[in-house]
């Protein structure tokens, strides 16, 4: 089926299976969380999806396009960090211009970095500098340029577990809603139950190198 999946997956840090032939399906415009403590492969899970680690067996396709031996960058696959990383030396708009493809005529760029800004509730923001920006509107910055890349799925490494109460409530729904209107799919690994069961359609517990659904 169309969307994201991984199959069989099995990644291992010397004689330690860490992913134990774990299977994975995410439909478009599907949200899936994955619950789990520290070091029980997260991070890997995400990590082997997007290219930075190599499994040692199983198949990671989108759109049943197999991609497990591809680069991350000529994978189509965007990425979000606990702390969005973005370059104080650039403003919003540059930070932004990052996620463009190259070749675009200056109108054409200005118009996508707009609307992408106001997709993300940061309409007006192209000047800001970003070392002023709250944590909150430094994610949706971070979100707003990982979707300019036009992303097949994207991957979420805990980035709203450093917000707090209302402002976290409104960027899981603000990511949420996004993602649906795009109809991509989408893994977010943390550890929070409340949070997980906001964002995701379904969520998931790793153990022992495999998911297990939460019902």
């Amino acid at each position: 089926m169309p969307g994201l999946r991984v199959e069989g997956l099995r990644v291992a840090f010397g004689e330690m299976s860490v992913l134990d032939g774990l299977d994975l399906t995410v439909a478009p415009g599907e949200r899936v969380a994955v619950l789990g403590p520290s070091g029980c492969g997260k991070s890997t899970l995400l990590r082997t999806i997007a290219g930075l680690q190599a499994p040692v067996n199983g198949l990671v396709l989108l759109d049943d396009d197999d991609v497990t031996d591809r680069p991350p960058e000529h994978r189509g696959i965007g990425l979000l960090f606990q702390r969005p990383v973005l370059y104080p030396h650039r403003d919003v708009a540059g930070n932004l211009a990052l996620g463009l493809p190259r070749g675009l005529k200056r109108d054409e760029r200005k118009r996508r970095i707009a609307s992408a800004l106001v997709e993300v509730g940061l309409e007006g923001f192209e000047a800001r500098d970003v070392t002023t920006l709250s944590g909150g509107e430094g994610q949706r910055v971070a979100l707003a340029r990982a979707l300019l890349a036009e992303p097949r799925a994207l991957l979420l490494d805990e980035p709203f577990s450093a917000l707090d109460g209302t402002l976290r409530r409104r960027l899981v729904e603000t990511t949420a809603a996004v993602l649906q209107e795009r109809s991509l799919p989408a893994v977010h690994v943390t550890h929070d139950p409340d949070e997980a069961e906001a964002f995701a359609d379904r969520v998931f517990h790793m153990e022992g190198g495999r998911l297990t659904q939460r019902l």
